[in-house]
């Protein structure tokens, strides 16, 4: 029995020891020194000085301006996003678990955007939404301002910001629901037919119950990827204009490498990772309450 033992911690030490020293080096590590960079006021250059300021830097978030403004964008825009993601998903997850003919070219093509990088894409729709938009505006002679560069207008900005990401996200999430939708035995859902239940009644009484698993991965998924959000923000609009779209991550990321404020950026960054694993815990919380045994 022992040998045994000793056998399996053996074998767990291969498989786990080589994963758990990446995550260390790679995660734990670290975010451990960004935690005691974010006391320090410093430049990030290493022959400079580094001045502990305690807690100075985190008390300056609650006066920086530009940093709450960035949060009060990405609250707007995770809003809009996590919703818009979400519908479109299931509505193309029972769109596709249906009798229809092409529904495994549809998956595919529906999941295709996701397969693109975020950089990338980005950069397609910063050409679609200004200079492609501008000349077919021009074109047409119209100053309607669904014609014109996106770009340009910090209301329409933010619009293509939910737009991209929703037609980034929506076909991977879409893959999620199926995987719920699937997974619902059959008999319960001629059983409610057999009873009289109608399209709706049967979706909103037995299939959304029974989808709270899948809700609940992926309401976690979209707020914390649309909370995170950078790639997008980067090369769609670069948080313009006049950082009408710059979200939390941009906003770090400016602080660190354009203001060569390293101390005072990790301390955003600090902040923003606990904002995110409290909401994110929160939501998990709550939906995971409302999950039903099939």
């Amino acid at each position: 029995m022992k040998n045994k033992k000793r056998k399996n911690a053996g074998w767990f030490a291969l498989f786990t020891g080589p994963l758990l020293f990446v995550f260390a080096t790679v995660v734990v590590i670290p975010f451990l020194i960004g935690v005691g960079y974010s006391f320090f006021s410093w430049d990030g250059l290493p022959l400079n000085p580094k001045v502990f300021v305690g807690m100075r830097n985190y008390t300056r978030l609650f006066s920086d301006s530009r940093f709450l403004v960035s949060a009060r964008h990405t609250v707007i825009f995770t809003v809009f996003a996590v919703v818009l993601i979400n519908v479109l998903g299931l509505a193309f997850a029972l769109m596709v678990t249906t009798r229809l003919k092409v529904r495994n070219v549809a998956r595919a093509m529906l999941f295709m955007p996701y397969l693109i990088g975020g950089l990338i894409l980005g950069y397609i729709w910063k050409f679609i939404l200004g200079d492609g938009l501008s000349y077919i505006g021009e074109a047409l002679g119209s100053e309607s301002v669904l014609l014109s560069n996106w770009l340009l207008n910090p209301t329409m900005a933010m619009v293509a910001l939910v737009v991209v990401s929703t037609w980034q996200m929506a076909g991977y999430i879409m893959i999620i629901y199926i995987t719920g939708i699937m997974a619902i035995p059959d008999d319960v859902i001629e059983a409610a037919s057999v009873d009289g239940a109608g399209f709706w009644q049967t979706l909103t009484k037995i299939k959304f119950p029974l989808l709270m698993p899948s809700f609940t991965i992926c309401l976690f998924m979209t707020l914390s990827n649309c909370f995170k959000i950078f790639d997008v923000n980067l090369s769609l609009t670069a948080g313009g204009p006049s950082n009408a779209t710059e979200m939390f991550a941009m906003n770090i990321y400016n602080e660190i490498f354009s203001q060569s404020n390293f101390g005072y950026g990790q301390a955003k960054a600090i902040v923003f990772l606990l904002v995110v694993a409290v909401i994110t815990l929160f939501q998990v919380s709550i939906t995971k309450k409302r999950e039903v045994e099939m």
